[in-house]
């Protein structure tokens, strides 16, 4: 039951709380015990279960709900992780949310100083799933972005969640896949979706450092055979948030209808099948002759560029290592 009612439109709310969710668990997809986060370490040693640190009592989030009746499958939504701890302010983005009929939500106390696994990540899939409890939300049209370090919370949600979000809007921030800057690749099934996903990119002319970022970042989607990509210019501007112009272009990228050739992706994913295949080979030769040090190398390796996408196999390699005998004279 919710505290107060907010179900006005047209105008930005500060809540105290949002609690429809409050006992919501975060998961990465798979089953486990009740309020509890998963995750594994990079070299699958061990997998590790946090309390779940969020108390939605006691959070802010700011919400824009479009001064313009919901579409007849619901509004959309944006889900924005900031880099600032403050509230959010809309004042220069509230007109083209109105224009695209998307819900804005973000929370407070999220920015880059916070831990991505204990806070950022965990409030902004709470956010989505209080804002869609509370309002006709189409779940074609949710989408995660956020600013600078926030925009790559904002690929990492993408990455975790493409069953949640549809599309991602990186601005002044972004990082290639495939292990690089900590961008693990999610499980496969997970994956295929993610290759599916709408990618915008908007960052500053004058933000050269993050337009070089966003080269690097958009080449490792390509390779990684993510090809729904766009790049939105927005002039004069340097590291800041987008003025309502850039801002308009890039949500109209977000939500332009895109055809992926499938001819294109499943020999893209063929290559990478054939790349992994080989290195998975090559760690199972020196399982073969005995090298645990090599062999736990390779398995390193795989993990580091592969993780999620080959985990089968790394957890049945790296078992088949602990059940060979040490070495004389190693313990």
């Amino acid at each position: 039951m919710m505290s107060r009612e907010i179900r006005n439109v047209g105008s930005v709310l500060l809540l105290d709380r949002i609690d429809t969710a409050q006992n919501f668990r975060i998961e990465i997809h798979q089953p486990e015990p009740e309020n509890v986060l998963l995750f594994t370490d990079p070299f699958l040693e061990l997998q590790v279960f946090r309390e779940q640190p969020i108390d939605l009592a006691q959070e802010k989030f700011t919400v824009y709900v479009p001064a313009v009746a919901p579409p007849k499958s619901g509004y959309g939504l944006l889900v924005f992780v900031s880099p600032w701890p403050e509230p959010t302010k809309l004042d220069l983005w509230q007109r083209p949310l109105d224009r695209h009929g998307l819900i804005f939500v973000a929370a407070a106390n999220s920015g880059n100083d916070a831990s991505v696994l204990d806070r950022r990540l965990p409030l902004a899939i709470l956010a989505y799933e209080n804002v869609r409890a509370l309002y006709p939300v189409d779940p074609k049209r949710i989408y995660v972005g956020g600013l600078s370090g926030g925009a790559r919370v904002a690929e990492i949600a993408a990455l975790g969640y493409p069953d949640v979000f549809r599309g991602a809007l990186l601005n002044a921030g972004s990082e290639p896949i495939g292990g690089e800057k900590g961008m693990y690749l999610p499980p496969a099934d997970l994956f295929r979706m993610f290759q599916r996903t709408k990618l915008v990119y908007a960052t500053g002319s004058h933000d050269e450092l993050n337009v070089e970022d966003d080269r690097v970042s958009r080449e490792s989607m390509k390779e990684w055979c993510v090809f729904d990509v766009e790049a939105v210019g927005a002039p004069k501007l340097w590291h800041e948030p987008l003025d309502s112009i850039s801002l308009n272009r890039a949500l109209d990228a977000l939500e332009r209808p895109s055809a992926i050739d499938a001819g294109k992706l499943e020999e893209c994913n063929a290559r990478i099948q054939r790349e992994l295949a080989a290195k998975l080979a090559d760690a199972e030769a020196a399982l073969a002759r005995g090298d645990r040090d090599g062999a736990q190398a390779r398995i390193q390796a795989i993990d580091g560029r592969y993780g999620g996408l080959a985990a089968p196999e790394i957890m049945d390699l790296q078992a088949r290592l602990n059940a060979l005998p040490q070495a004389a004279g190693t313990r």
